[in-house]
């Protein structure tokens, strides 16, 4: 298993399936991604998922069907596993080449394509747990793209087990890979209905054992400064510099909570687009809190810092534009408990300590919760997203298949107890 699963792996990373920020007029964002979900359609059928197929927008979903009598199929809740096809925008995942660093003895890796990048052990704790294991890496040149193409090799892997193992019992299994999860438009078009699972999994996370079941609450919030723009050697009592204003926005909101600053259950306030001239500029923040009332105070404060730039420069324009982007799923997997309790008994049944953790971000899953579907997320084993010192050991990989494995038989059990 561990063998084929890494193939797979190795196969899916070096496809380049980047998706690009700011594509309004097609989905998915880029078509390249839609190399990788046609390879997934073909051997989806290859493992005996005969109705696999990718619709108009990208999405792939396929049945495994339930190996129960008639009678017990129906009263065994439909689940799905999804994970996504795409890798961050923020850094290349073109020309990956996968590197196992094997039997890992606790050393610095220097990574060979760019030896300024070094997967440094002090700074990794988590490569303390896999002492022993074989880490996985890009060259140092590219990310690896184990987000999320360690979770699509992870559920491969659990069908291909599931149908050379028939003695396991298993419910109906609906698998899903999306793209355009990274620049938060993974569910855009996701269609619940035609998805028709009762309750579902994002294999989308990172530390062994984790079983996540909240995320931030998130909004995106654009200040756009119209300025006047005037030649610079007539320009007095004239000029009126968008730049400048954007910077003094940014100067007024330097002491609020950031990424950098805050951590666990904190949220914050982050800018990450900054763009323009003389005579307009704009600067996009990121609005992140556990809970809805931090929401609010922070796009109030926004909303002052707006009134009080627009009263120190009268003929500016100062316009601010708040968009909600999701929620925490927490509420709305709190009125279903078993699909959280029953995940992290599966992590339980695989021989590993469980832990239930929160996301200081998003998902997949966090807007199927509120489309209807509840989706927490299971573990890839994975760290170190996005960037190019990302790494996963083998057999974190094969730990979350495991885990998969005792899901969908807990699944079983429970449903048919009742």
């Amino acid at each position: 298993m561990q063998n084929t699963m890494l193939d797979r792996f190795f196969r899916y990373v070096k496809i380049d399936t980047q998706s690009q920020e700011g594509i309004e007029d097609k989905y998915p964002s880029t078509a390249k991604q839609k190399e990788l979900l046609s390879l997934l359609v073909d051997e989806l059928k290859a493992l005996g998922l005969k109705d696999a197929e990718m619709d108009q927008y990208g999405y792939v979903m396929a049945t495994l069907p339930s190996n129960l009598s008639p009678g017990d199929s129906k009263k065994v809740p439909v689940i799905g596993l999804i994970a996504h096809v795409d890798t961050s925008p923020e850094v290349s995942g073109a020309n990956v080449k996968p590197i196992i660093h094997k039997d890992y003895q606790g050393d610095d890796l220097v990574l060979p394509g760019d030896p300024n990048q070094v997967l440094r052990i002090d700074e990794n704790p988590a490569l303390r747990n896999h002492i022993g294991h074989d880490i996985i890496t890009s060259d140092g040149t590219t990310l690896l793209g184990a987000d999320d193409k360690a979770g699509i090799a992870e559920i491969m892997t659990l069908l291909e087990y599931l149908r050379d193992h028939p003695e396991i019992k298993h419910g109906a299994l609906r698998i899903g890979f999306t793209p355009d999860e990274e620049i938060g438009a993974g569910t855009k078009f996701f269609d619940v209905k035609k998805f028709a699972a009762d309750y579902a999994y994002t294999v989308d996370g990172e530390t062994v054992g984790e079983i996540e079941n909240e995320t931030f609450n998130a909004a995106a919030a654009t200040f756009t400064v119209h300025g006047i723009n005037v030649h610079p050697g007539y320009a007095k009592n004239k000029l009126v510099n968008a730049i400048k204003i954007v910077a003094d926005i940014i100067t007024d909101l330097k002491n609020d909570p950031s990424p950098e600053t805050t951590e666990k259950r904190e949220g914050y306030l982050h800018p990450y687009i900054l763009e323009g001239g003389v005579e307009k500029a704009s600067v996009k923040f990121l609005i992140r809190d556990f809970e809805q009332a931090g929401m609010k105070t922070k796009a109030e404060h926004l909303k002052q810092v707006r009134e009080k730039i627009s009263q120190q420069y009268s003929k500016a324009k100062i316009e601010l534009e708040i968009k909600d982007s999701y929620q925490n799923m927490k509420v709305k997997l709190d009125e279903d408990p078993k699909v959280v309790d029953y995940a992290l008994e599966a992590v339980s049944r695989a021989g590993i300590e469980p832990q239930l953790q929160l996301i200081r971000g998003g998902t997949d899953g966090a807007r199927l919760c509120f489309m209807g579907l509840p989706t927490p997320n299971i573990f890839t084993g994975g760290h170190n997203f996005h960037g190019k010192l990302e790494w996963i050991a083998v057999q974190a990989m094969k730990e979350a298949v495991d885990t998969l494995i005792e899901l969908v038989q807990i699944w079983v059990e429970k449903s048919l107890e009742n």
